[in-house]
């Protein structure tokens, strides 16, 4: 219960701090509570409540403020900081893996650049549906039907792949593709999705051969939004890191692994020949 009533505690700081935050960008815009809602297309009660500490805005509310401020990617950067905070701490409030993947979501909605980073796993945004299921639940004692849901959010969250005005960059290893929780069949459907989001416009998706000599230990995966939270995931939960040098290191990283990745031809060439191992791999079991 001490625990539980510690997060409650810390969610209310942030709400606060929030708050705080928003009405000081309000302020040095110029603007008056009601010429944001104005702006923003959003009730004043909306903006009075946000920054009273009374209200998380959705995601979809958030856009329409940064937009209204007029922010550059510094005062986004310190918006979804706070945010980003808010909304894992809400989603273990909620308690369930369902929840943990709405906020999630709601993170993915409000970001506009998405870099991901895999070194041991097809990344959330990427996986089928089966895979989904059998990431959130293989080696864990969890919930089936919790599990079944949490699966179901990701998958529909993965819609913002399809949304104009964002960028998604993915790294994987090779290791990454041919570790298989399921079934080669599994695989075969999750390679058929990986080429399939290769080819969205404002997609790029690289894989590290592993016959490529590594640039560095790639010791775990990691997405970065829009360049000021990087989230890294772990057995027991999500780790949001936002100091300036944590950040440094998980760019400089992805742009190493980055540069020795294959694309395009290249790329589904070495899935063909990975799809190709999978299916033998069939006849045997």
């Amino acid at each position: 219960m001490a625990g539980r009533t510690l997060d409650v505690e810390d969610r209310r700081d942030r709400l606060r701090a929030l708050g705080e935050l928003l009405r000081r960008l309000r302020k040095d815009a110029g603007l008056t509570g009601k010429d944001l809602a104005l702006r923003a297309g959003v009730a004043q009660p909306t903006i009075s409540r946000i920054e009273t500490g009374r209200l998380l805005p959705v995601p979809e509310t958030v856009d329409r403020l940064v937009e209204a401020l007029g922010l550059d990617d510094a005062g986004r950067g310190e918006l979804n900081a706070l945010l980003v905070r808010l909304r894992d701490e809400v989603s273990r409030l909620k308690g369930g893996l369902a929840g943990r993947e709405a906020a999630n979501v709601a993170r993915l909605r409000s970001a506009r650049r998405v870099v991901v980073f895999s070194s041991a796993m097809v990344p959330a945004l990427l996986q089928t549906a089966e895979y989904a299921r059998l990431a959130l639940a293989i080696g864990r004692e969890v919930d089936e039907e919790d599990a079944a849901k949490a699966a179901a959010v990701r998958v529909e969250g993965q819609a913002v792949l399809f949304e104009s005005g964002r960028e998604f960059s993915f790294v994987l290893t090779e290791g990454a593709v041919r570790t298989w929780p399921g079934s080669p069949a599994l695989m075969l459907a999750q390679l058929d999705r990986l080429l399939q989001v290769a080819t969205l416009p404002h997609v790029t998706l690289g894989v590290v051969p592993w016959s490529v000599q590594a640039p560095a230990f790639p010791l775990h995966g990691f997405t970065v939004y829009d360049g000021a939270v990087s989230v890294v995931e772990s057995l027991t939960g999500d780790l949001t890191l936002t100091e300036p040098g944590e950040l440094s290191a998980h760019g400089e990283t992805f742009e190493v692994f980055a540069a020795v990745a294959v694309y395009g031809e290249e790329l589904r060439d070495l899935l063909g020949r990975i799809g190709a191992d999978y299916r033998t791999l069939a006849t045997h079991l």
